[in-house]
């Protein structure tokens, strides 16, 4: 059995009407608020990025340095791992100097080996190193301390002894940082371990802070001003939905 069939003289049927699809004011809002959120992350890493110093920074350090026999070269390892041979001179210096290594401040004294151990004999089972210490200049140190005049050692150690142990022996004490950087030998400096500095304020300048002591940047405010335009037309958007 089939259905009843349509009235030839009704007509066609009329069709279903779609209403418009309308975007409701939490969408346009929520599209404002992204769009913000992106301006804010934006002016985030703006701010950061106005925050670090413009120039490149230096540090107060101790460098570790080996005497390659008419020149100091940059020791490629840590004191704690490189086992110096007999015979063989170790330097060190505290400066200000860039974060690269080579282009550290080197000792200002040469590596006589001869000289420094002339007054330390050799022995069976042991080796001799020598050791330049150099405090740097007072302009290194910053804060009008005064350095300890450079001198040289010389270190009768087991002969497995590593650079570490041999500064240990002529240069008490040691401080080292919790990460195991060597920030003091015999006692100098006093306090601090690495710290950075504007390199354009000269060796003598504080430490280098993030921002600066003249007020918001333009870029600070600008970024916040587009912040605060979005949100507002976020609002605006929501209200007018309404």
């Amino acid at each position: 059995m089939t259905g009843p069939s349509a009235d030839p003289s009704a007509g066609p049927a009329p069709q279903a009407r779609t209403a418009p699809l309308r975007r409701g004011p939490g969408r346009a809002a929520a599209a404002l608020c992204t769009l913000a959120l992106v301006a804010l992350t934006a002016l985030t890493l703006t701010t950061l990025a106005l925050a670090t110093p413009a120039h490149a920074t230096g540090y107060r350090y101790w460098s570790f340095w080996k005497w390659s026999g008419s020149a100091w070269a940059y020791q490629q390892q840590g004191p704690a791992g490189y086992v110096p041979p007999d015979g063989s001179v170790d330097g060190w210096r505290f400066a200000l100097s860039p974060d690269g290594g080579q282009d550290a401040a080197r000792p200002t004294a040469t590596g006589d080996f001869a000289a420094a151990c002339a007054n330390t004999p050799a022995e069976a089972g042991r080796k001799r190193v020598a050791v330049v210490l150099d405090f740097g200049t007072a302009a290194d140190a910053g804060n009008g301390a005064q350095p300890p005049a450079p001198r040289t050692a010389c270190a009768a150690v087991p002969a497995g002894a590593t650079s570490g142990e041999v500064l240990a022996a002529v240069a008490p004490p040691l401080r080292y940082d919790g990460n195991g950087m060597l920030c003091a030998i015999a006692g100098y400096p006093r306090a601090g371990c690495g710290e950075a500095v504007a390199a354009d304020s000269g060796p003598a300048a504080a430490p280098a802070a993030a921002g600066g002591g003249g007020g918001p940047s333009l870029g600070l405010l600008a970024g916040g001003a587009v912040v605060a335009l979005l949100a507002a037309g976020a609002v605006w958007q929501v209200r007018r939905r309404r």
